[in-house]
């Protein structure tokens, strides 16, 4: 294998936890490069689950983890995951896990401003997770961060807190809220303060071990269509989600990344609000929630469902310059008669390709639907493509097609040994 990012080509929930797992083995480290603990991957290990969030995937397989300085930490949450997962029989040892020191935290003021200003929202609200991510991406942009080297120095510290806080308590007052203190935040920090530096490094450090490595796997969180650039904006998470975040993310230059692959899942799923043009408010979009399970890891909220998108997925694969795929949960289709693949969108009359970035847009989308056979008959374990059923493989196909890519993987069940590689 050579250096290879795995990202999400939908709106996250793509079942990247277990490609990344299923994948670890041939690499010899994993780079977290961009979001928080908003994302969440779920992955199954014979009869255990590991819910993962801050930690990259690679973990549960050993292998050398790093959370890059495009991620936003919750040093809390970080730990307590850690901890969870420790628990459970994997050790996290102080070398296995390297975090960039220029990483910029998440803390209690964040996560307070998110739930303040969704909550004022009514029904304009976004669908946030209320864990702080936005406000704390806000932050290192307008330059008020803490970053985690800024634990180091106890004046600078203060300086950074100074800063930070002379902002969020005007906003705080305005919102009816009390204002915060930097011996608060400060008390705050101190649990877990002096483990979180024994994992930080410098960028220029942890590049010059993973540029060790003969490859590298770089795990996206989210997925394409909430990229903050290029999704479904203001319904979007607050980083960049494509692959070309990676090489700012991750403390590794452009000219490391040498190759992506996208992971498809068989519909849509969508979680929180904005634009889902292949929703199913009924009785089949019902079907696939409980068949596919469509729970959030993170926020435990049912998942919207609807029918496998071509259109915006076409536009992912181009952003990212995506050429293979992973195509997951393939077997929650198995007991449907029809199954329908959205191949356009007609918005007054006029058929579009893409999806418009304008907003006032969306609500006209009529879906211009291709239907197919269903096989109507269990894929669940199958580990060679011959043992799927010809109308599978005929939608498989046709995705192929539509999308212009090559479904190199597909995923027939939750566990490691679910799984078909396609030569």
């Amino acid at each position: 294998m050579t250096n290879t990012a795995i990202i999400g080509l939908q709106w996250g929930d793509e079942g990247k936890g277990k490609i990344v797992d299923f994948l670890a083995d041939k690499f010899d480290a994993v780079v977290r490069f961009q979001g928080g603990h908003n994302a969440g991957h779920t992955i199954k290990v014979g009869d255990k689950t590991y819910k993962l969030s801050l930690l990259p995937s690679g973990s549960i397989r050993g292998k050398f983890s790093v959370i890059g300085s495009g991620v936003v930490v919750d040093p809390i949450a970080l730990f307590a995951e850690i901890q969870k997962i420790e628990e459970a029989g994997i050790k996290i040892a102080a070398d296995s896990l390297a975090i960039a020191e220029n990483a910029c935290l998440i803390l209690s003021v964040h996560r307070d401003l998110d739930q303040l200003l969704e909550g004022k929202k009514g029904e304009k609200k976004i669908g946030t997770t209320g864990r702080g991510i936005g406000p704390a991406y806000e932050d290192r942009a307008g330059r008020r961060a803490v970053r985690i080297c800024d634990l180091m120095d106890e004046k600078v510290l203060a300086e950074r807190l100074e800063n930070l806080l002379f902002y969020h308590n005007l906003l705080r007052q305005s919102l009816g809220a009390e204002i915060v203190t930097s011996e608060q935040i400060i008390a705050e920090l101190a649990p877990v303060r002096e483990r979180l530096l024994s994992h930080a490094k410098p960028a220029f450090e942890i590049a010059k071990k993973l540029s060790a490595f003969k490859a590298v796997m770089f795990e996206g969180a989210q997925g394409a269509l909430l990229d903050v650039t290029y999704g479904t904006f203001p319904f979007v998470t607050s980083s960049n989600t494509m692959a070309g975040q990676i090489a700012l993310g991750s403390c590794m230059g452009v000219a490391d990344l040498h190759k992506t692959i996208g992971i498809l899942k068989a519909y849509t799923t969508r979680v929180g609000s904005g634009p889902f043009p292949t929703e199913l408010e009924c009785e089949i979009g019902n079907f696939l929630r409980i068949e596919g399970k469509e729970i959030g890891t993170v926020t435990g909220r049912d998942r919207r469902c609807g029918w496998f998108d071509a259109v915006l997925v076409r536009q992912a694969i181009q952003l990212s310059s995506v050429k293979e795929v992973a195509l997951t949960k393939l077997d929650v289709l198995d007991k449907l008669e029809k199954i329908k693949i959205c191949v356009g969108y007609k918005i007054g009359g006029k058929t579009y390709d893409y999806l418009p970035q304008a907003n006032h847009l969306w609500n006209q989308i009529e879906p211009i639907y291709e239907e197919m056979e269903g096989w109507q008959q269990s894929t669940v374990g199958s580990k060679h493509l011959s043992d799927l059923p010809q109308k599978a493989l005929n939608y498989i196909k046709r995705i192929e097609d539509l999308c212009g890519i090559k479904a190199s993987i597909i995923s027939t069940g939750p566990k490691r040994e679910e799984t078909i590689i396609v030569n």
